[in-house]
């Protein structure tokens, strides 16, 4: 079997666009032993599925023009808020991937610890909570952007940025308190992170540091967009006190 016959094999249908999609970018759906309609994001429970590409609004389209029970072929019930269900059930999938690499030693949090991390190099993935200050997320992209251009690293650009989730939540996953920044080393747990992290970005469709796609298109066309990379990083302000207690 060819290369291409082998990647068009493990390609799923959308039940809703009829286009074909490998499964990391859609969602599984299964019908449960009480007729509900269930989300199986990890495609891994027993029985028939169809599958729905990875957006809220084709989940949301599935769900009100009765396709999940056309193409099943018997009667679903399908729960109005689903939509709205399998952005949780994704959101909490990203979180404990991210408490995993947390007990693993892969990540560094504190504002300081970050950006010595981006300095060295050394940080695969940088997280940002979505409800942090604007100034230390600037500083530290920054810090990210010289850390590329300083080194060779491995994936040719600097490290992604992921903001989708709350000060709150990261606390929760990490088990600090306070958490604004944070990063992942490079390593399994770090690419698993990111991967579902991916998915959840696209569902919401977001990019992956959280901003909308239509007003990230609009920041990129705009003249000077990414900021200078030859800025300094002040590691001493209100950033620096915000995550003090990391950093002790």
């Amino acid at each position: 079997m060819t290369a291409l016959a082998k990647e068009r094999e493990s390609e799923r249908t959308c039940i809703v666009t009829r286009r074909r999609e490998p499964p990391e970018a859609m969602i599984r759906f299964v019908r449960g032993p009480d007729g509900v309609i269930a989300p199986d994001i990890r495609a891994r429970l027993p029985g028939r599925g169809v599958w729905v590409g990875a957006r809220a609004g084709l989940v949301a389209e599935a769900a009100k023009k009765r396709i999940f029970a056309r193409s099943l072929k018997e009667e679903v019930e399908t729960p109005p808020q689903l939509a709205e269900n399998v952005d949780r059930l994704l959101e909490a999938d990203c979180l404990q991937m991210l408490a995993l690499a947390n007990k693993a030693g892969a990540v560094t949090a504190g504002f300081n610890k970050v950006a010595d991390l981006l300095a060295k190099g050394a940080a695969a993935i940088l997280v940002e909570a979505s409800d942090g200050g604007a100034d230390g997320k600037r500083k530290l992209r920054q810090s990210a952007r010289r850390a590329e251009s300083a080194s060779a690293r491995e994936n040719d650009g600097a490290p992604p940025i992921v903001g989708l989730f709350t000060s709150s939540q990261l606390d929760l996953a990490l088990g600090r308190t306070n958490v604004i920044h944070a990063a992942l080393a490079s390593g399994g747990p770090a690419s698993s992170f990111l991967s579902r992290c991916r998915r959840l970005a696209a569902y919401r469709g977001m990019t992956l540091d959280g901003a909308p796609l239509a007003a990230q298109k609009m920041r990129d066309e705009q003249p000077g967009a990414g900021g200078r990379p030859d800025e300094t990083v002040d590691v001493i302000g209100s950033e620096a006190a915000e995550d003090r207690k990391l950093d002790e």
